[in-house]
């Protein structure tokens, strides 16, 4: 669902920019007016811990690729406008370092992924789950059925950009600029992957995190639970030494997975719709994007817009590899855990800021 740059028009990826930055101004906003010690940890391991999530690549059907995105669990622990802003510091950290997504198309993945995907999870889970206890089964199910939708629903309109694009931007000879396959190919291979394995990742990830913390730390899940302006007033006070504590299953289970990321590399095959202008002219490359889409074969050539955009911006880590190292594996976890890094500093930061601001007000 990384959609890189190339792939969507220049007038689309601005439509989408503008979709998502109403949403990232209210998150802001709202994120500022509950911002407490407890908030800020919390935001900073669970942008870390989307941006880990979705470097394990699961097998699809037709040799492609997919992952989970986290924002089922980031969305139940942090609230629709918190998450909205972790997951699209995630995406940013890859777009910007690993070339995982584009520049131009940042808003677009961000508009997908973290602020349709919050805003399902949330949506589903509040009804799912109704008024029962934290520790209800009851909320498992609606976790689950939370991230299950918000995946499909992120692939959904990924799938509905790319398919778009051979419809409004054509050469004089009707040759497609930008995504090649229309929505006949487009949503169909899109949907296929995630609603059976990518999101069967999803759904099983957001209710064993949720299943977790009901047996250990219930609290955790008490913002998208009714009730919640209390609990934050009530939290608010509690040292910020207690609030790491807190969350340091959170930490341990993001320090694991960051060990265990080498794994995500042995999935083999490109994401749909993420394949190099290069790949086009490759004669395994042309075969593997035919044989996952439909047995339609791509343009012979890289549509023009596509390969003129996709040199736009070159990440000094791309693909997750590091060029100082070697092995790959090794490479894929140092990338984890730079990543990671950059991620908790750039949260840590804007929460330092913010707070410090609300405190003058």
């Amino acid at each position: 669902m990384h959609i890189p740059d190339g792939y969507l028009s220049p007038s689309t990826c601005a439509v989408l920019y503008a979709a998502a930055a109403p949403f990232w101004y209210t998150a802001l906003q709202r994120v500022k007016k509950s911002l407490s010690t407890r908030l800020v940890p919390l935001l900073s391991v669970m942008a870390a811990l989307s941006f880990v999530v979705m470097m394990f690549n699961l097998p699809l059907p037709g040799g492609t690729t997919g992952h989970a995105v986290g924002v089922g669990i980031a969305t139940i622990i942090l609230g629709p406008w918190a998450s909205m802003l972790a997951v699209s510091i995630a995406l940013a950290i890859q777009a910007v370092f690993f070339g995982d997504g584009g520049i131009t198309t940042l808003g677009a993945n961000c508009f997908n992924m973290a602020i349709v995907g919050s805003l399902v999870v949330y949506a589903v889970y509040r009804v799912a789950a109704g008024h029962v206890a934290l520790t209800s089964p009851r909320r498992v199910v609606a976790a689950a059925l939370g991230g299950y939708a918000a995946i499909n629903a992120s692939a959904f309109c990924a799938a509905v950009e790319f398919g778009i694009q051979p419809m409004f931007f054509k050469d004089a000879s009707g040759a497609p600029l930008y995504a090649p396959y229309p929505l006949s190919i487009a949503i169909p291979a899109m949907m296929i992957g995630h609603l059976t394995f990518a999101g069967l990742a999803e759904l099983v990830l957001t209710a064993g995190v949720v299943a977790y913390f009901q047996r250990t730390n219930p609290a955790l899940l008490k913002v998208t639970a009714p009730g919640e302006l209390a609990v934050e007033s009530e939290t608010s006070t509690t040292h910020a030494q207690t609030i790491w504590q807190t969350v340091r299953p959170l930490w341990v289970g993001l320090a694991l997975l960051m060990v265990l990321t080498p794994l995500g590399i042995l999935a083999a095959g490109t994401a749909w719709g993420e394949w190099s202008a290069r790949d086009f002219s490759n004669v395994q490359a042309r075969e593997r994007m035919a044989r996952a889409s439909s047995h339609t074969a791509p343009p012979i050539d890289p549509p023009k817009s596509l390969e003129r955009l996709s040199t736009l911006w070159t990440s000094p880590f791309p693909q997750y590899a590091p060029p100082f190292v070697h092995r790959p594996a090794v490479g894929y976890a140092l990338s984890a855990m730079f990543g990671s890094g950059a991620i908790i500093l750039v949260a840590l930061g804007v929460g330092a800021v913010a707070m410090k601001r609300k405190s003058r007000c």
